[in-house]
């Protein structure tokens, strides 16, 4: 699919380089803001039948006129599609896109977030490595490499998330991948991504960030020196609860052995979801603005309440990595954990009963707001010991805030507390 000239600057353009509408812009800057990438990077400007939108390019597989036509695409010289598994039209369009509002010179998409840290690990990891990660990392990545990568000779390492000396002191001449979320799920813990970064080229050890929870508007890892950049696209980049995806960000020269892979392994994403994730990209800094707004409201309101013993939110002075947080990121995003005051795990499971608008539901970044106990929802099956080293407590609260209006949220928490008023 051919790329005109104004679309490769559209893809090219960093976020950080302009004066239109996007985080970390710079006056007099000649480049696209970040609302304007959402929107335009990755696609052509002319589309097949005049169409504004990317055409949804439901096919499995692609034809070739003649054998001639075959042999200028198995040479190399005409860049297009072969087979459904290996590549989609709009595969190629939402993949610039992201990578764009990534700052990074490539992205690959995947079947879910889980499929894209599986398919990244999996390509650079042989029996014999090691991985490090910071313990709050989401507990499924790190159950795959305790659990799975351990059936091929790949060993886990978890040490406390921050703890950078820790972190230095494991690594060894079989360590592969350094890995962290930023910030955390669902203590929303920022580490120091600039420190993290460096302390992977000291030791010539990859690095990874989840930075599903900060989203390209609020942070770029790659321009730290994180080496692969990871989304669950279902979330925030998606935006509205209605489909799965994941990708990986960096370097085009590191990520071509990851798709080769992902060819073979076939964790690819249909037309129609794709089609989906880049209609819901083209608000993507529109919607973040509301959950950052959202989020700090929500986080405000409850550290004030009587009911509320702690709240979890970077935006906060009282976190403990604020300080980190506000000096790598633009906004604090839409998610807020918080503990009740003096609350079991059922009279904490009533305020989640007593809401009205936010749905009870995993997940989080979408337009509706959600709410869970993660006691219940993500730790049930785990010894309290296990939910205590992980810090999962029975009175903990995670609410994703999503687009509604801020007052309307928190009158509905209000109602909510008073509903246990009397517990």
């Amino acid at each position: 699919m051919a790329i005109d000239m104004q679309d490769a600057e559209l893809r090219n353009a960093r976020p950080d380089q302009t004066p239109s509408d996007g985080p970390g812009r710079q006056p007099g800057s000649p480049r696209l803001g970040m609302s304007t990438q959402a929107v335009h990077a990755g696609e052509q400007r002319q589309k097949a039948e005049g169409s504004i939108s990317t055409p949804t390019f439901s096919a499995s597989t692609f034809t070739f006129e003649s054998t001639a036509a075959l042999m200028k695409y198995v040479e190399g010289d005409d860049e297009r599609q072969e087979y459904g598994r290996y590549g989609n039209p709009n595969e190629k369009s939402v993949e610039q896109k992201l990578a764009a509002l990534e700052g990074a010179e490539s992205a690959i998409l995947y079947s879910s977030g889980m499929a894209a840290i599986v398919g990244l690990l999996m390509s650079r990891l042989n029996s014999g490595d090691e991985v490090i990660f910071f313990d709050q990392c989401y507990h499924r990545s790190r159950e795959f490499c305790v659990k799975h990568l351990a059936r091929f000779g790949v060993k886990t390492h978890q040490v406390k998330t921050g703890d950078f000396e820790a972190m230095e002191a494991v690594i060894n001449p079989r360590t592969r991948m350094l890995i962290s979320e930023s910030p955390t799920n669902p203590h929303l813990t920022s580490i120091d991504i600039e420190q993290f970064a460096a302390l992977g080229k000291a030791y010539e050890v990859e690095t990874l960030i989840d930075a599903t929870l900060a989203t390209p508007y609020n942070i770029r890892p790659i321009e730290f020196g994180v080496d692969y950049v990871l989304h669950s696209a279902t979330k925030y980049l998606g935006g509205h609860n209605d489909l799965l995806a994941g990708v990986i960000c960096g370097t085009a020269e590191k990520l071509e052995p990851v798709r080769q892979l992902r060819g073979i392994l076939g964790s690819v994403n249909s037309p129609q979801n794709l089609y989906l994730l880049e209609r819901g990209l083209k608000t993507f800094a529109l919607r973040m603005q509301r959950h950052n707004e959202n989020g700090l409201a929500i986080a405000e309101f409850l550290e004030s309440h009587p009911r509320v013993d702690r709240v979890y939110y970077p935006g906060l002075t009282s976190h403990p990595s604020h300080r980190v947080a506000a000096t790598q990121m633009s906004g604090f995003g839409g998610l807020v954990t918080f503990t009740v005051r003096d609350a079991d795990w059922r009279q904490t499971s009533r305020i989640i009963d007593a809401v009205k608008i936010p749905r009870i539901a995993p997940s989080l970044g979408g337009v509706e707001s959600l709410i869970e106990q993660p006691l219940v929802m993500s730790y049930f099956g785990y010894s309290p010991e296990d939910r205590e080293r992980f810090g999962i407590f029975d009175n903990m609260i995670r609410m994703a805030c999503g687009i509604e209006d801020a007052a309307d949220l928190i009158a509905d928490l209000t109602q909510a507390f008073e509903a246990i008023s009397g517990d």
